[in-house]
Order: structure tokens, then sequence, then C-alpha cells
């Protein structure tokens, strides 16, 4: 009778508990959300959470104020999100730069996996491998030619040891089989600026700042890193479509919460992002940036980040890329 009396008690218990997540989740927000982005201001992640975020806030009556936390290549915002209470009001733009600090860290002050609960994905946005026009190159065969006719002295640059271009181009450059130069630079407009002169052969730009140089003709687009092509340029392949699957590499943003946040509130907000991704004035305002959305459930996005990792992983392994600190 004892036992039969703790299981009910136990039963009611739990379902006080889940009742109370529910009504929590149906009532979340009642006030603003902080949501830190690890990055500058003006970052292009940056600029893709607040317009979709905007639409979100509108969506459910309250406001998600980005506020950036950069520092560390990232790790002091991501700590400060992955510290703050598990309750729906402090939220972290996350993305593919958190892939990467695996490789670039010794150590980090929490497990990525296990102390981050991915709650949705805003989008990726393709890098473009591009080359100036003086270097001759048309197509991905004829520069992967010209780099196997002379092992060792063509270059590419990067906006950094880490950074999308350079992860892209050790990714090109394996797959390739390629013996190239790897010059990194303090950022994407010096490195930009070299590539224009000469200085650098190859670089794998991001769409948007790509796109209008593109369309002077300073630049010249060879391939996109995404499995699709990019609607902003639709005549340029893919890299897969050149022939290099392996080369392909997504740079993507989304939105993730400290793990143990109620999942009655990682589910709605999944469900009110996907609806903002749905907004034709969201889309227009993504597709003006290059970024194609890419709507997930909190388990795809969960799998997804895991796979990433992994990836980066094996990456730095093969192109023998050493941590920073």
């Amino acid at each position: 009778m004892r036992s039969i009396r703790a299981l009910c008690a136990a039963l009611a218990a739990a379902a006080a508990i889940a009742a109370g997540t529910a009504a929590l989740a149906e009532n979340w927000p009642t006030r603003s959300v902080l949501v830190v982005s690890p990055f500058a201001a003006g970052s292009a992640n940056d600029i893709v959470a607040r317009i979709v975020l905007d639409q979100v806030g509108q969506q459910v009556g309250q406001a998600f104020v980005v506020e950036n936390r950069s520092g560390g290549g990232g790790v002091i915002g991501v700590a400060s999100v992955v510290r703050a209470d598990p309750d729906g009001y402090t939220l972290l733009l996350s993305s593919a730069s958190m892939s990467s600090a695996v490789i670039l860290h010794k150590s980090l002050p929490y497990d990525e996996l296990r102390d981050l609960e991915p709650i949705a994905m805003f989008g990726v946005q393709p890098s473009v491998l591009v080359a100036a026009p003086q270097k001759g190159f048309k197509t991905v065969a004829e520069l992967v030619a010209a780099a196997k006719a002379k092992p060792g002295e063509l270059n590419f640059a990067s906006a950094g040891i880490g950074s999308a271009s350079h992860i892209a181009g050790e990714r090109f450059r394996l797959a390739a089989g390629l013996n190239v130069q790897h010059i990194p630079y303090r950022g994407p407009v010096e490195a930009l600026s070299d590539l224009m002169t000469g200085r650098i052969d190859f670089y794998f730009l991001p769409i948007a700042p790509a796109l209008p140089l593109i369309n002077q003709g300073k630049i010249v687009a060879l391939a996109v890193s995404t499995p699709k092509r990019a609607p902003a340029l639709p005549d340029v392949p893919t890299i897969a479509e050149a022939g290099y699957p392996n080369a392909e590499y997504l740079f993507w943003g989304g939105l993730s919460a400290p793990a143990k946040t109620p999942r009655a509130i990682v589910d709605k907000l999944n469900g009110e992002m996907r609806k903002a991704l749905d907004m034709p004035a969201v889309q227009t305002k993504l597709q003006n940036l290059g970024v194609q959305p890419q709507p997930m459930s909190p388990e795809e996005f969960t799998k997804f980040f895991e796979n990433d990792v992994a990836a980066m992983l094996k990456l730095g392994k093969d192109a023998n890329i050493t941590p920073t600190d």
C-alpha cells in the first residue's frame, strides 16, 4: 500500500511539473529576451540574427535584444550564455565559428555539445571561390591545373587562422590534393585587396561582399561552397559540380540556449523562427545578403552541429591546424 501511495505521489508530482512547464512555455516570453552575439557588431551573422529576431519579437510581443560580447575568438560570449539561467531569457547566436573553436583552442571553458541546447538554424551563407581576372582562371579546373603545374607556388588568402575563408580554403586544398601556401591576413579587407592586385591567387569570400565585385568584373567567381547553387549567382557552379564534393563548406548561423532550458520553450521558439523565416519580407532581406534559409527542428540542428564539430576535428588533423592558445 505504501509503495502504491509513493508511486501515485510521484506520478502526481511529475504531472504537476509537466503542467507547470507547459504553462511556462505558453506564457513565455513575458519580458525581453537577451541574445548574446559572440561577434563584433556588423558581422554577417549578427545582421542576419537581427533581421530574423526582429520578426520573431513582433510575433511574440517581446523584444529580442542582441548584445555583442566579442573577445577570445567568441569564447567570452559563449561562456556567458552557458553560465546563464536556462529559463529562455538568455540565448546565444551560434555559428560555424563555434565548430572551428574546437581546433583553435587547446581547451574551452565549456563543452559546446553538452552545455548548449540548439534551437533553430537561421540559414547558411555560401563562400565564393574567387580569383583576380589577371590570373586567367575561368573555372576551378583551370585553377587546379595551374596549382598542380607549379607545386608550392600558388597561394590562397584567409581572413585569419580559423576563419570561414581559412576553413573553406583548407577543405578545397585537401579535396583537390593541392600543394599551395596559406596566407592569413588580419581581416577580409586586406586579403581582398591583395587578391585584386594579384598577390593572392585565390580566396573564399563570403557572398555578400563578393557580389558587387563580381558584377563589376573586379574578381572572377569560380564556384560556391554550398551544396546548392546560390540564387544570386545562378550560373556559378557549386564546388561539388566542379568535381570536389568534399570541399563543400557551410557557414551557418543559428540560435541556442543554455542546457536544460525547458523543451516546451525550445519548441515554441523553433516554431516562431520557422514562421519568421517564411515571411516574404524576411526572405527578401536574407536573399539580399546571399543567405539561404535553413529551417531545422531542434533535433536536426543538434545533429547538424555534432557533425560539423566532428568535421572540424578531422579537418584540424588533416590540415595540421594547431591551436592558437
